[in-house]
């Protein structure tokens, strides 16, 4: 039976390995935020990890960012996710201090941000709440503070994104999917995870505040982008 996708306690023990095998260029991005907020992270600011899972950026972030008076709020609506950040966290205690945070990011204050990371989260957010979101984390951004914005993204072009997605079947297939899992989870995730163009992305940031968006990595139909506040 096909249930729509849900960060379950299920979902929360297989996550790193199926995240790896699912996104291409996962481990690359990760690695790459952490140096994009340690150029971007100032002193006695907040650094916020929205849609944290188990906590990969977070940690990324904490072994980079040397700012004083730095604090990373990393923040996921999904209990067994935060459960297992927070233990992820205590086994590698080094670093900047982080709050995990169980709550919905949207009812989460931001305050003195110089970094946020929303890292394939905003596409589980409804299209017609995005820009709210980004208003609002926007707001609570200092001048030239980053917003990295990772997501899957679809295409205006027919044939391209279905070029695209074929390139991302086969990326599933070379790391061990079959294709009944694929059809399985690509059923589960119909509802629940509504990508937009990257022109979509570029308006809605520039309607957000952000005076320069970029992108810094691509592959397939996943980008991450670097939004600069204004």
């Amino acid at each position: 039976m096909i249930v729509d996708f849900a960060f379950d306690e299920s979902v929360a023990k297989v996550f790193p390995d199926m995240i790896r095998r699912s996104v291409p260029g996962y481990e690359s991005i990760i690695s790459l935020i952490g140096l994009l907020a340690e150029q971007h992270a100032r002193p006695d600011s907040y650094c916020y990890d929205l849609g944290c899972s188990l906590g990969a950026a977070t940690l990324a972030m904490r072994s980079r960012i040397r700012q004083p008076g730095c604090r990373i709020i990393a923040v996921d609506n999904a209990m067994a996710m935060t459960r297992r950040c927070r233990s992820v966290l205590q086994e590698r205690p080094a670093g900047i201090d982080v709050d995990v945070v169980c709550a919905d990011i949207r009812d989460i204050r931001i305050e003195r941000a110089s970094v946020v990371v929303l890292n394939f989260t905003l596409q589980f957010i409804r299209p017609e709440l995005r820009l709210a979101m980004l208003q609002k984390i926007s707001a609570g951004m200092l001048p030239g503070g980053a917003l990295i914005l990772s997501e899957k993204i679809t295409f205006s072009d027919a044939e391209e994104a279905w070029r695209m997605e074929e390139l991302h079947i086969a990326f599933k297939k070379a790391n061990g999917y079959s294709e009944l899992e694929i059809s399985q989870k690509r059923s589960a995730l119909e509802n629940v995870l509504i990508p937009d163009t990257l022109e979509q992305h570029r308006q809605r940031l520039a309607e957000a505040g952000f005076a320069s968006v970029e992108v810094w990595f691509r592959c397939f139909n996943f980008v991450s982008l670097l939004a600069l506040k204004a």
